[in-house]
């Protein structure tokens, strides 16, 4: 079957596997507060004095709405909220520190959004300092943030560079005057060079761009000319992410243009597969899902020796038991449960100041959600997986196989009694072979509603 044919075979809705279970299939009948406490402080205890913890820190605020967007956001041009934020932020952290029977150690930071570059550098370094005066750094820190080049400041990136900060990600999406303006994302190649120089200037050891498939409008010749001009600047690493179309999704603003002005079917995937074939001439590697980086950066050392991760902040270099999420809709991660704060910026502010946990939902897996977390992780992270052991199989293993069966027909994954790989032919296709191993969606039928498409 040819890779036109396997596209427009597999081209289905499916998650993104950031965790397992993906939110939608969350149980949240067993979930508790208390009950998610309890497991955090058992995995901070086994781990932190190890390899110490995560932070996720979601900084919510965008001056205008990007209609491709599908994160969750607040749009205002008023920068009188920083503040309030700020504090609630560190008044969240101070709760989980008096939770938590150690001094936590820092192992990685990433700051999130919405535009973390919307905060004055003044309130960031009060956000920082603020965490890291109830906390040390642990050995081999990583700290990362997102920043928008049109806001991006060299007064930002000094700041946060001289607080620890080594890693940025720029949005970057397509330099089409058409495509940016239809995604109301305008944003000269210029801005984004002048970001990306100050970074190298400033000693930041990796630097990333997301690029962006499948806008509205996008041609082929858009694709190509932005990898050339992306080229130019020689990011360390980059994502090249499929545009998630989801306009039914409330507030993801994803109704400034029509459905047919997105590129579909075909016409998207020569967009993928000609871009993918332009990073590789450029001297970039497929990492994991949607990734690529050159030889010399961290994540594809990660990758090549076998430690690449996968979790809410998307592909990282360090592997914590723990990950506390802080801000609205961030997401925390022990390793045995998930749990979600509340959305509302609002109803957050009012938790808070009531002393309690904006925790409003979340998920306690199960010894089998362990397992398929793990085969889910190796899949995502290494493009293998294998079941020699007890502790990595599960009693449908062989409803599993079956549904991995067809794949194996066509050639898109390789596999032994007893272990899966994936070739190169097939890592476009990763998604569909995680959802083969997805107990949780197989017994409740999936919304379509709920997810893009996989390819």
């Amino acid at each position: 079957m040819t890779q036109q044919s396997l596209v427009s075979k597999y081209n289905v809705p499916g998650p993104r596997y950031t965790s397992y279970p993906t939110v939608p299939y969350w149980d949240e009948t067993d979930f508790s507060v208390a009950e998610w406490q309890d497991r955090l402080v058992q995995s901070f205890v086994a781990s932190n004095s190890t390899e110490g913890i995560s932070l996720y820190l979601h900084l919510p605020f965008c001056e205008s709405l990007c209609t491709f967007c599908g994160c969750h956001k607040r749009i205002t041009k008023r920068h009188d909220v920083e503040q309030p934020y700020i504090t609630a932020l560190l008044r969240e952290w101070a709760l989980y520190c008096a939770l938590l029977p150690q001094r936590p150690r820092i192992k990685e930071i990433h700051l999130g959004g919405g535009t973390p570059t919307f905060f004055s550098v003044a309130h960031l370094q009060q956000l920082i300092e603020g965490i890291l005066a109830l906390a040390d750094k642990a050995d081999g820190y990583q700290f990362s943030f997102e920043g928008h080049p049109n806001n991006t400041t060299r007064q930002h990136l000094q700041a946060l560079y001289e607080l620890g900060f080594r890693r940025v990600s720029y949005g970057v999406q397509d330099y089409s005057p058409r495509v940016q303006q239809a995604i109301h994302r305008i944003q000269p190649f210029d801005n984004v060079a002048r970001a990306t120089k100050w970074a190298r200037e400033i000693g930041y050891t990796s630097i990333s761009h997301d690029l962006v498939f499948g806008l509205p409008f996008q041609t082929l010749e858009d694709v190509l000319f932005t990898i050339a001009k992306t080229k130019e600047l020689a990011p360390d690493r980059l994502a090249f992410y499929s545009y998630a179309h989801v306009p039914w999704i409330k507030g993801n603003g994803q109704r400034g243009f029509k459905d047919d002005d997105v590129p579909r079917d075909d016409a998207k995937r020569i967009l993928y597969e000609e871009g993918k074939k332009l990073l590789a001439q450029s001297g970039y590697h497929e990492i994991g899902m949607d990734h690529f980086a050159l030889t010399t950066d961290e994540l594809y050392e990660s990758f090549a020796a076998g430690k690449l991760h996968r979790n809410f902040m998307g592909y990282t270099t360090t592997n914590t038991q723990v990950m506390i999420g802080l801000g609205v809709s961030a997401i925390g991660d022990t390793w045995s449960s998930f749990a979600q704060n509340e959305k509302s910026i609002e109803h957050y502010y009012e938790l808070l100041a009531q002393g309690i946990l904006p925790v409003v939902k979340g998920h306690l897996l199960t010894t089998e959600d362990l397992i398929i977390r793990r085969h889910i992780l190796n899949l995502m992270c290494r493009f293998d997986t294998t079941w020699h052991h007890e502790e990595m199989q599960v009693p449908e293993l062989k409803e599993i196989v079956a549904a991995l069966a067809e794949m194996e027909k066509d050639q898109i994954l390789i596999r032994s009694p007893q272990r899966l790989q994936i070739p190169d032919n097939g890592k476009a296709f990763v998604r569909n072979i995680c959802m083969a191993f997805d107990l949780r969606m197989r017994r409740k039928a999936p919304d379509a509603a709920l997810f893009s498409m996989t390819i």
